[in-house]
């Protein structure tokens, strides 16, 4: 007698540990986002099949997207910099507590910059806006 066979294979369900706790890193092969459960040591990803090494328990990590190419970058958090393995390009990676943030003058973007800094180029429309100033200020000083 033939033996009968499930009409569609069923999805796994992915692990999830009973606490929930699920941590975050980006794949070494093609950059995008992957989650993995407390206590992994490692992460093959489902798009590219590169296996990711997990930092260390307890070492915190931060999120940057890099400056050259967009690409989404992690990295020990504490670093002054960061290179991305994709284009090559140096990001400065700072702490939250290190920046600001200010609507660019002329096109609205928002940007980010240094505390210290006295004005900030828009990377789209190469506006320079004069940070703490008036509206008025930075029209003037601009033009």
């Amino acid at each position: 007698m033939p033996v009968p066979l499930a009409p569609y294979p069923r999805t796994p369900v992915p692990f999830t540990p009973p606490n929930g706790a699920q941590s975050q890193l980006v794949c070494s092969g093609c950059r995008i986002l992957l989650l993995y459960p407390a206590g992994a040591t490692s992460v093959c990803c489902a798009v590219c099949n590169a296996v990711t090494p997990v930092p260390p328990p307890g070492t915190e990590m931060a999120r940057l997207v890099c400056g050259g190419c967009h690409t989404p970058l992690m990295y020990i958090r504490g670093a002054t910099s960061v290179q991305c393995s994709c284009c090559h390009t140096v990001n400065l990676a700072m702490e939250a507590n290190q920046v600001a943030h200010v609507n660019c003058g002329n096109c609205r973007m928002l940007l980010m910059y240094q505390y210290a800094a006295r004005s900030v180029k828009c990377a789209v429309c190469s506006f320079v806006t004069s940070v703490g100033a008036s509206p008025s200020t930075e029209q003037k000083f601009n033009n």
